[in-house]
């Protein structure tokens, strides 16, 4: 499996974008890459990006994807949901699905989006999942950095007073704290002016409401112990990882995957957390390949 260069055709700019109300008078905000009688895939991005972030830009047309990201609650242009759950995503999820005909689609989860991703498999609301440099549930880890021990215990303690936290991020900070974290092959795709361009869009957007409206309420969930019964996931899973990775996964996911009724990992050398853009075609053939899989185990499938 070779690693793709930082084109900037792996972000992209969306072919459509809109918002969508939900059943409670809120709206999802969204945005689609793609053909849009293709094979539905929903994005669930990563930490306090917009709906504009997207990947495989240069593949989606040629295999066939409709490829939707979704600014979850207080992101972007969904409307903030104070108080909101993972469950109440997954429920947002299907509303979504419904109103704009995207059946059981694969979803892709990244990095803090992947809590949130796996919401929607275990309510059903996914046909195949697959975690793309997912962020861990580190509350039930024991983490060697102490600063992140101490968040943990905050969070456990005093959720409300960690969400006023994390609200205190903005958009630059959040930026400078992942280049810093990031080994130089993450760096070289963060840093192509392209994708830099259309990161640094996506962050502003994410961060648009203010944090405490969508960026604070996911850190405090994904840090949080998960309420997800992980053994009830029943559609097939991938969970991918970079061996590069240093911030996602203290064990690259082995732990995530054990938990997983037949999830299967894949560890790609060489590459980091920017594996959604630098392996976009291997993780949307095979998510494919698995919601083909989910349907042919379906009842009333001929």
């Amino acid at each position: 499996m070779t690693a793709r260069s930082a084109d900037p055709a792996h972000a992209g700019n969306p072919a459509r974008t809109g918002t969508t109300r939900l059943p409670d008078g809120r709206s999802l905000g969204w945005a689609e890459w793609g053909p849009a009688d293709g094979r539905p895939v929903v994005l669930c991005p990563g930490a306090a990006t917009s709906r504009w972030l997207g990947f495989g830009a240069d593949v989606v047309d040629g295999l066939g994807v409709r490829l939707v990201s979704v600014d979850r609650p207080g992101l972007g242009v969904s409307t903030p949901a104070p108080g909101r759950t993972l469950d109440s995503f997954a429920t947002d999820l299907r509303a979504l699905c419904a109103a704009r005909d995207l059946g059981r689609p694969g979803v892709v989860g990244n990095s803090q989006g992947a809590p949130s991703a796996l919401a929607c498999a275990v309510a059903g609301v996914a046909g195949a999942l697959a975690l793309v440099s997912a962020a861990d549930e580190v509350a039930a880890l024991e983490p060697a950095d102490a600063g992140l021990r101490d968040l943990l215990a905050l969070t456990a303690r005093d959720p409300a007073a960690a969400e006023e936290f994390f609200a205190s991020f903005t958009a630059t900070a959040m930026r400078e704290m992942v280049l810093a974290a990031s080994p130089a092959c993450d760096r070289a795709v963060y840093e192509a002016p392209a994708f830099a361009a259309a990161y640094r869009r996506a962050l502003d957007e994410g961060f648009a409401q203010g944090a405490a409206a969508g960026y604070a309420r996911d850190t405090v969930l994904t840090m949080s112990r998960w309420p997800l019964d992980l053994a009830a996931i029943t559609v097939p899973c991938d969970i991918w990882y970079g061996t590069e990775d240093t911030t996602h996964s203290p064990d690259h996911g082995a732990r995530l995957t054990s938990r997983i009724p037949g999830a299967r990992r894949h560890l790609v050398p060489g590459a980091g957390g920017a594996l959604l853009w630098t392996h976009a075609a291997p993780v949307l053939t095979t998510l494919l390949a698995r919601v083909e899989e989910d349907e042919g185990r379906r009842p009333g499938r001929d």
